[in-house]
């Protein structure tokens, strides 16, 4: 198991970095060929597509993986699920489409959701092969169907922006991506559909599933609510910036988020029993977490002018500002990920809806202060809403295992002061240095080695721990997965 695990993670990490690197590029290229008006069209969209999403996964995945026992029955008994309420869901979509463009007033939005939405047929016809790769640590194959959706994604988007189908650019890009991995999926897995459904067998898995499935729409709501606001009551390039500053703050906070969910919650769910090793396990997740992330985002925030102008031109500059704040507000994610993965690992999903639901009255307060001061102020309450989430996630997990989250914040108090320490080194060399490419390329470095020398110096035991994982990841002897 322990061979798996360290396989896993590296393997979920060339996934994720390889996956968000190309993702982050090609959103590099369309950026400087499309308009901010084309990505706010395409950000009204998003809680619709998300929460489609997550009624199609709806958390019996995740019940599959959670269980020590499966049979072909209850895989089966998934995908038919899946198709079936894809089917429904772009029924809906499909013919409540007019009355959402008249929402936003954009009339192009009916063609779009209607054309956008056939990617939850894609996603249904993925989820078992996804989910059955999972729960043998697999992420090699994961790995690869990534990629390859990543490569043609790309390639068709920038092809089609260069010959001016603006917005339809991002359409094509996406439903491209994920018909190419999708196809990847069926060929690297083992598993072929029987059309087998079990009544017993989803009243099994729903009964696990149905409280992440509330969980999960409540969170895409939670997480694409100032969409809606935004694109209802400003002008849609200003959505346009603002989903541009999410996207950036996502590569690095979402990467490492979504390699720690995904490694993480298999790993804790198979040594569910034994609390020794999972407080060792969800403890060191923690700390390397938080020795990663912290120094990323506040380096992203002090060179986020040389990043947007040297990447994206002065065309994009509005962004700047939002760019300097949403990273902060992305700081806490991975470990409030890890948190929760915890109590979906050892079976406790109505502990994960509760304390997913006792978050909702934080953002509707910060959303009715800041809505009318402009879409910085939303992004700043949203900062103290983060924060004040990664303390209420980290309650419950602590009380079960002594880890909550004041010794969760007292771990980190070294790395805050080690990421001060670096801000300077970086704000200086910035200050000294003219040319924003010089800025950043030398603000990346000095950041980089400051940071390190001064872990170095100070023998932070995370930065020993994180150099033995990295071995271990390149020295690992290769073994099949079974």
């Amino acid at each position: 198991m322990q061979s798996k695990a360290v396989k896993g993670v590296m393997w979920s990490a060339i996934d994720k970095f390889a996956v968000q690197f190309g993702q982050f590029s090609v959103s590099i290229l369309l950026a400087r060929i499309l308009l901010p008006e084309d990505f706010g069209l395409i950000g009204m969209l998003a809680v619709f597509i998300a929460i489609s999403q997550t009624f199609i996964e709806s958390g019996l995945g995740t019940g599959l993986i959670q269980r020590q026992e499966r049979t072909k029955v209850d895989f089966s008994t998934l995908f038919v699920f899946n198709l079936v309420v894809s089917t429904l869901i772009y029924s809906v979509l499909f013919f409540s489409a007019p009355y959402i463009a008249s929402f936003f007033k954009q009339p192009q939005l009916v063609a779009l959701l209607r054309v956008l939405s056939l990617n939850l047929f894609i996603i249904a016809f993925s989820i078992v092969q996804r989910t059955q790769l999972t729960i043998i640590l697999d992420f090699k194959s994961i790995a690869k169907s990534n990629v390859v959706g990543v490569i043609f994604g790309g390639i068709s988007g920038v092809v089609a922006a260069m010959n001016g189908y603006g917005v339809w650019s991002l359409v094509y890009q996406i439903l491209v991506g994920s018909f190419a991995s999708c196809i990847v999926l069926w060929f690297l897995s083992n598993w072929k559909p029987s059309f087998v459904f079990s009544k017993k067998s989803f009243q099994s898995l729903f009964n696990f599933g149905s409280k992440l499935l509330i969980a999960g729409l409540y969170a895409q709501l939670l997480n694409n609510v100032y969409n809606i606001f935004l694109g209802k009551f400003y002008p849609t390039s200003t959505l346009g910036y603002y989903t541009r500053a999410k996207n950036f703050a996502d590569i690095s906070s979402g990467t490492i988020s979504s390699i720690l969910q995904q490694v993480t919650f298999p790993l804790l769910a198979s040594v569910q029993n034994d609390k020794e090793k999972v407080v060792f396990v969800y403890s060191k997740m923690i700390r390397l977490s938080a020795f990663v992330i912290i120094p990323m985002m506040t380096l992203i925030a002090l060179l986020s002018k040389p990043i947007v102008l040297v990447l994206l031109t002065d065309k994009w500059i509005s962004l700047i500002p939002l760019l300097q704040w949403m990273v902060f507000a992305r700081i806490f994610l991975p470990m409030s990920v890890i948190n929760l993965s915890l109590l979906n690992a050892i079976g406790r999903s109505d502990l994960f809806l509760k304390v997913d639901l006792s978050k909702f009255p934080l953002t509707v307060i910060a959303l009715i202060i800041t809505l009318p001061l402009g879409v910085k102020a939303m992004i700043i309450g949203h900062v103290i809403t983060s924060a004040l989430s990664f303390i209420i996630n980290a309650y419950l997990p602590g009380k079960f295992y002594g880890y909550g989250p004041l010794h969760q914040l007292k771990d980190m108090m070294p790395i805050f002061g080690i990421t001060i320490i670096m801000a300077g080194f970086v704000f200086i060399t910035t200050y000294i240095v003219e040319g924003f490419l010089l800025q950043l390329l030398l603000g990346i470095l000095v950041g980089l080695v400051s940071y390190l020398s001064i872990c170095k110096l100070f023998k932070l035991r995370e930065l020993s721990e994180s150099w033995e994982l990295l071995s271990r990841l390149f020295t690992e002897r290769s073994t099949p997965i079974k």
